[in-house]
């Protein structure tokens, strides 16, 4: 009879226990994150952390312009989008087929210091449209209002695509930035306060080593005072403030920095506390193939399967590019999975198939995988490195020229040039990097390297932006660079001062030396007149 009785307070007790845990739980576990993200493969990486953040209770809401044609979640997933008018963001599209044939067919034939001028003109474009896109938002009142009462705890923000920091001074939030780097070192250098020494960091674009010979380290001064000189303009900021202020003084308030890249990519450089290098968060096991592509794949027999793809922005090709590559891959033993949408190649051999879509991280994690051919793009890359497969790099645009200099230096890759590679360059390299041993044994031990580490990329980039959750920021991990002008971070003002003071030393010396020597001089005229 007790027990029965007991059993109405047990209940009750239980009950104000899971009161008290949910409250706890809602409170100090589970936060609510408002999202400025970029298309294409920024948007890939950026959903790993979103995910992760949403299996963890937390409530993530994206900002998605109307014209977004990539940013977009699966009926299964617990994204949260916020959906706003945009009619910039309905040239989206257009604006990147176009930039990318520049960057593809017309920048790799520049000199360096066209190149630069070039991709100068294509940043001020770029800042042109990602300032359009960020007006809509910002000065839409009702997607403001409807911001400010959802009452986020926090702005996850891809750098390269500027706005999210604008928001996040607007609601008066914190914000964390991820990113694989910003054009020129204007962004890490100067908002974020990470230091570039040109004689052993090699600079962006220039596909050095950190091992550089003298030659090399000129010419990684030159383009490191280059690329000083670039810089993305955005005028709204100081409209929208309504006070002075520039990109970078607004980028700079960043209380964190996720790098999406690591050690196994990067050669060492200086780091600061609120950066984190988390390269290869949206990597896993491979999950089993479609059927039909797992017959194909087994079909290879003991020569195994080459997978090719340049990533989610490039889809086709011009004619005479497509013709000269399926001509090489047609000459292997290998079967190939090509990821291409297009005209239909007239030298494409029967061991070629192509899809508009593959599952590119599945492939490369298959038992007989043998050879990636890419674009090098960072995700490609660091998938490639998960599993641990050597590559044939044509790099396009952007970070890729790096990236894959980077796996050459390692031993992992062989670049070719996408303009003016023939199809006995991609045949040879391909047998290179799949009968050489040494690149599948460096690629084995780059994937040793990325695996090895005490928390998962994943874990990490989640720990530190529930980290600034939890502290309502992170300025304590901040450096005080940040408050310094530009003289006084080189200590010039100390040097100065310090120039006066010997100057005025000396001053006084030669004053009291010479106020001597009259002395000396008037006492010995005395003498003699005596």
């Amino acid at each position: 009879a007790s027990t029965w009785i007991n059993i109405p307070l047990r209940l009750t007790i239980i009950f104000l226990l899971l009161l008290q845990l949910s409250s706890h739980f809602d409170s100090g576990s589970c936060g609510k994150v408002l999202v400025w993200t970029m298309e294409f493969s920024h948007w890939i990486n950026m959903k790993a952390i979103l995910e992760e953040l949403t299996q963890r209770g937390h409530e993530v809401t994206v900002l998605k312009p109307s014209g977004s044609f990539f940013v977009d979640g699966d009926k299964s997933s617990a994204i949260k989008f916020e959906s706003y008018p945009s009619l910039a963001s309905e040239n989206e599209e257009r604006y990147s087929i176009e930039s990318f044939n520049v960057m593809i067919y017309e920048m790799p034939k520049q000199p360096f210091w066209k190149y630069f001028s070039t991709f100068q003109e294509i940043m001020s474009l770029y800042s042109d449209f990602v300032e359009n896109i960020c007006r809509d938002a910002v000065l839409n009142q009702n997607l403001m209002a409807k911001l400010q009462e959802a009452k986020f705890d926090i702005v996850l923000s891809d750098a390269v695509c500027p706005c999210g920091e604008l928001l996040a001074e607007i609601l008066q939030k914190p914000f964390v930035y991820t990113l694989r780097f910003f054009p020129g070192y204007t962004v890490e250098k100067y908002s974020g306060g990470l230091l570039f020494p040109p004689s052993y960091v090699p600079v962006i674009f220039s596909e050095l080593s950190d091992q550089m010979t003298f030659i090399e380290r000129v010419k990684n001064m030159l383009e490191y005072k280059e690329q000083n000189h670039i810089q993305t303009p955005f005028s709204f900021l100081a409209e929208t403030r309504r006070r002075p202020t520039t990109l970078s003084e607004t980028m700079a308030k960043a209380d964190f920095w996720l790098i999406r890249t690591y050690w196994d990519l990067e050669f060492p450089r200086p780091s600061l506390p609120n950066v984190d290098f988390v390269g290869g968060l949206h990597c896993r096991p491979a999950n089993p193939l479609p059927k039909e592509m797992e017959d194909f794949v087994q079909s290879s027999g003991e020569n195994g399967v080459v997978v090719f793809s340049l990533g989610s922005m490039v889809g086709t090709l011009n004619e005479e590019r497509a013709n000269v590559i399926a001509s090489a891959l047609a000459q292997i033993p290998q079967k190939v999975l090509w990821r291409f949408d297009g005209k239909k190649p007239d030298t494409l051999g029967p061991n070629t198939r192509l899809y508009k879509w593959i599952p590119q991280r599945d492939l490369l994690g298959h038992s007989k995988t043998k050879a990636f051919i890419t674009h090098g793009g960072t995700n490609g890359i660091y998938e490639a490195i998960y599993h641990g497969i050597p590559m044939v790099g044509i790099p396009l645009f952007a970070d890729q020229y790096d990236n894959i200099s980077h796996m050459k230096f390692k031993g992992a890759a062989i670049r070719l040039d996408f303009n003016t590679m023939s199809s006995t360059d991609l045949l040879e390299a391909l047998n290179k990097v799949i009968k050489d041993p040494s690149y599948k044994e460096n690629a084995m031990r780059l994937s040793r390297i990325h695996h090895d580490r005490p928390v998962k990329p994943l874990d990490r980039a989640v720990f530190w932006i529930e980290f600034v959750m939890r502290h309502k920021g992170a300025k304590h991990l901040r450096i005080a660079a940040h408050d310094l002008s530009w003289f006084q971070y080189y200590s010039l003002d100390v040097v100065g001062f310090l120039l006066a003071c010997v100057a005025t030393v000396i001053f006084i010396i030669t004053k009291c030396c010479l106020f001597c020597c009259q002395m000396f001089a008037k006492t010995g005229k005395k003498k003699k007149g005596e």
